[in-house]
């Protein structure tokens, strides 16, 4: 292997190492149910595709309706 292509590798991986903090903070957040930077953006647009698909977001599923789906 070339130089290059061991130095696009641990490029790869510094990427990588150095976004798993932040995303993954961001999405302890996102499933926790707290505001994020991103909810001024996404939270209008969930809501119309839950509008537009008939989705609840307040009400559950039971396995049979997961399973229908």
């Amino acid at each position: 292997m070339s130089t290059t292509g061991l130095a696009e590798i641990a490029c790869y991986f510094l990427i990588i190492l150095a976004l798993t903090k932040p995303i993954g903070a961001y999405m302890a957040r996102v499933f926790h149910g707290q505001h994020t930077w991103l909810s001024r953006i996404l939270r209008p647009l969930e809501r119309l595709i839950y509008r537009i698909c008939g989705v609840r977001p307040d009400s559950g599923q039971r396995w049979t309706e997961y399973a229908a789906s």
